[in-house]
């Protein structure tokens, strides 16, 4: 395995020194350089070709940001880090702006920087040098599937499926995958990552230009699996600042940058929710064969074929121990829906995952549950992509929705 070739700029020497010494030890990461200055970075970077480069952002001269914008130009085949003691967004969208692909806070441990710099070199592009970085390059050629996670019923696993099945997705086919965790006022997937937000939904929205892909980027969080994360809002009171049309804008962007954009939502049946269900490809609706869990699942595909969606929802039966609970012929026969996937209850890997934020699929891979999500995220692969149907205005969309609660207007929907 190559080493990853890094350069270090900062124009504190005893910080570039400090860096060096995190990196010691990392047998697949090579410091070949080291700058204190913005032009001094860009000459390095040409004479040197380092794979990632560990930017600071305050310089005297020529700083941090400009460097970056121009290495992303001269140098697209070069990845850069932005590292500072400024963790505010301005910052943030500065720098991903500019062309960074990842941003560390001082101070930060040898693990966080080590882990860093393989994602960002993972995800770098690999193109001839010297050849300009067009934003067409980096489009997909065909959109990518949206698949939406969703029970109005809490606890069923819903959110551990998403993350898990993400990376499975990621692992199973090589190809682009993010998770957006849209249940804005309760969402768990950042917790279950292990990943410590820089920006989250609500901060994101709140930027002018918050569907330009540079700036997308920015927020959505790396793991050390390859897929990138768009967490939930860190506080509940965040959620009114975030709209439906905001979401549908975001998934749909997603959408045409990534291969596959996993979403979770929160338990019921929100104007967030109803747009996410509207703009997907596939839903997997998650239930437990207990007697709460089958009502809740029963009144969710009546609900959902009142809204016109059932051509694109599938059945996910999780946490099934055969020996108790209800029959899944009993579910087959009561539902009138054959499930497109029956994973087994394993509580000590799942819980162990869920207390360590380390998805099951990463960790315990030979397990009954990581084969049987790796099963399942091998049917979404292959499935050629469903067709949407037109459900015409959201009006009349929403307008189903409330004549199911027995409301008789459609409430004003945010600006």
């Amino acid at each position: 395995m190559n080493s990853i070739k890094v350069l270090i700029v900062d124009d504190i020497a005893n910080t570039r020194e400090d860096i060096k010494r995190l990196l010691y030890f990392e047998e697949d990461i090579t410091v070949v350089g080291e700058a204190g200055r913005g032009e001094e970075a860009l000459q390095l970077t040409e004479s040197l070709r380092p794979d990632v480069v560990l930017m600071d952002i305050n310089m005297p001269g020529m700083d941090g940001i400009e460097a970056t914008a121009l290495i992303a130009e001269r140098f697209p085949e070069t990845t850069v880090v932005i590292i500072s003691i400024q963790g505010e967004p301005e910052y943030l969208r500065k720098a991903m702006t500019a062309g960074a692909r990842d941003y560390l806070v001082k101070p930060f441990s040898s693990n966080d920087l080590s882990e860093t710099i393989r994602l960002a070199q993972k995800r770098a592009p690999r193109r001839p040098a010297g050849t300009a970085q067009v934003a067409a390059n980096t489009k997909k050629s065909a959109p990518g599937k949206i698949i939406t996670f969703f029970s109005s019923k809490g606890g069923v696993g819903k959110t551990t499926l998403a993350c898990n099945l993400a990376i499975s997705l990621l692992q199973e086919t090589k190809k682009k995958v993010a998770i957006a965790d849209i249940n804005l006022q309760g969402g768990d997937v950042a917790v279950m990552l292990n990943i410590t937000p820089k920006g989250t939904v609500a901060e994101l929205v709140s930027e002018e230009d918050y569907l330009e892909l540079s700036l997308l980027d920015g927020y959505l969080a790396p793991h050390i699996s390859g897929i990138r994360v768009l967490p939930a809002p860190l506080r509940p009171e965040q959620a009114e600042l975030v709209t439906a049309a905001q979401i549908e804008g975001i998934l749909r962007h997603l959408k045409e940058n990534f291969d596959f954009v996993i979403v979770d939502t929160a338990p019921s049946f929100g104007d967030i929710t109803l747009s996410a269900l509207e703009t997907s490809d596939q839903v997997l609706l998650i239930a437990t064969n207990t007697l709460p869990g089958l009502k809740h699942v029963k009144t969710d595909l009546e609900v959902i074929e009142n809204l016109n969606v059932t051509h694109k929802v599938k059945l996910v039966l999780n946490q099934i121990a055969p020996e108790y609970g209800i029959s899944i012929a009993d579910i087959e026969k009561n539902l009138k829906n054959t499930p497109l996937a029956i994973l087994p209850y394993d509580e000590k890997n799942v819980l162990s995952s869920i207390n360590k934020g380390q998805p099951f699929i990463l960790t315990q891979a030979n397990s009954k549950i990581s084969q049987s999500i790796g099963e399942l995220s091998r049917k979404i692969a292959s499935d050629k992509t469903i067709a949407i149907k037109e459900l015409g205005a959201k009006k009349k969309f929403f307008e189903k929705l409330l004549t199911l609660r027995g409301e008789s207007r459609v409430p004003a929907r945010k600006a």
